[in-house]
């Protein structure tokens, strides 16, 4: 199975829709606070750090979504499908954030539940894989409310904004470990 360029995930609060290059205009507002990207590949507050992230996306190398609160109808944030491998049968969601006045709400909860509904119950995977910095005790904390278990710290595993390198926590989920529809 390929991934689908196309795809549209939803439920009754937000609605994750295949970035589109007139959303970055819509995504910069809610970015501009420059202490959110501690933990972030690039300072999504500097206009064109957010086109540099961005451009995977554009190349095709993987699937970001714009997140809209459907609620409020604001964009809230964005979050990706990357590193997939049909062999393998394995993806990695990542690449996500939300504005602060999303942070906290649930919505980075209902956007894995429905991401991992996809993969586990459409694509039929194997494996899905999360990480983020060691350092960043709330996204470890909600990885673990959601159910994925901690694999292994990859030490200075990547090059954060302002020169830090990141060591980086895996967790995952495999095939009957996530409960579909959760």
């Amino acid at each position: 199975m390929r991934l689908d360029r196309d795809l549209v995930l939803e439920d009754s609060r937000i609605r994750l829709a295949p970035m589109k290059a007139e959303d970055l205009p819509l995504l910069q507002p809610i970015a501009l606070d420059a202490e959110m990207w501690t933990y972030f590949t690039y300072d999504l507050s500097i206009p064109k750090e957010m086109e540099k992230w961005a451009e995977p996306h554009f190349k095709a190398e993987r699937l970001q979504f714009t997140v809209v609160d459907k609620e409020s109808g604001k964009v809230a944030g964005a979050t990706a499908f990357g590193n997939y491998s049909p062999r393998d049968e394995r993806i990695e969601i990542g690449w996500t954030w939300l504005g602060r006045d999303f942070q906290g709400t649930g919505i980075n909860q209902a956007m894995k539940k429905l991401m991992l509904n996809y993969c586990f119950g459409t694509m039929r995977l194997k494996r899905v894989e999360i990480k983020t910095d060691v350092l960043n005790i709330p996204a470890r904390k909600a990885l673990l409310k959601l159910g994925a278990i901690e694999e292994g710290i990859l030490r200075s595993h990547t090059l954060l904004t302002h020169g830090r390198r990141r060591d980086t926590i895996y967790y995952s989920f495999i095939e009957g470990e996530w409960k579909l529809n959760a």
